[in-house]
């Protein structure tokens, strides 16, 4: 395993190049975004959290309403860094909560691929595998449909099976 020293000189030479700076700084500028338009349009329905801007690995944003609150559940919009693409998490709030639903939800369609349970989430949806930034109002609203769409289906879900 390699030393902190030994991986700080390949960092520090990545960073010299700053289009990785202004793309990183781009990518969490259109996530604030994405929160500012899902919190004007959505607040009636969910609280919104603060953006974490995560490792380079995953930005996300957490909201959640009342009903997933008493389940101590939260969703997540997450940038996923590593396959540039837009994700929807479906987190509980502590370890116990997540291993709980993941033996609930491991059967569903939204894990049905999935072998193991998830780093972070109970689930994870892919809500726009391949972004594209040149429009960021028609990818905003390609998120914010497919958010709502999940989330109500997730939702209705446990309510339809007293989860």
């Amino acid at each position: 395993m390699k030393s902190l020293n030994d991986l700080i000189y390949p960092y520090k030479a990545l960073l010299e190049n700053e289009d990785i700076q202004k793309a990183y700084k781009g990518l969490l500028k259109y996530l604030m975004s994405v929160k500012s338009h899902m919190q004007k349009n959505y607040s009636d329905r969910f609280s919104f959290g603060n953006i974490s801007p995560g490792y380079l690995d995953f930005s996300y944003f957490p909201f959640s309403d009342k009903y997933l609150q008493d389940r101590k559940l939260r969703f997540g919009i997450v940038l996923n860094h590593k396959d540039l693409r837009f994700e929807l998490w479906l987190m509980g709030r502590d370890a116990i909560v997540k291993d709980t639903y993941w033996d609930i939800l491991k059967a569903t369609k939204w894990n049905e691929r999935i072998e193991s349970i998830p780093q972070y989430a109970v689930m994870e949806i892919i809500l726009v595998e391949k972004p594209d930034f040149k429009e960021p109002k028609i990818l905003t609203r390609l998120i914010e449909r497919n958010v709502i769409q999940a989330t109500n289906e997730v939702i209705e879900y446990f309510k339809d099976n007293n989860l």
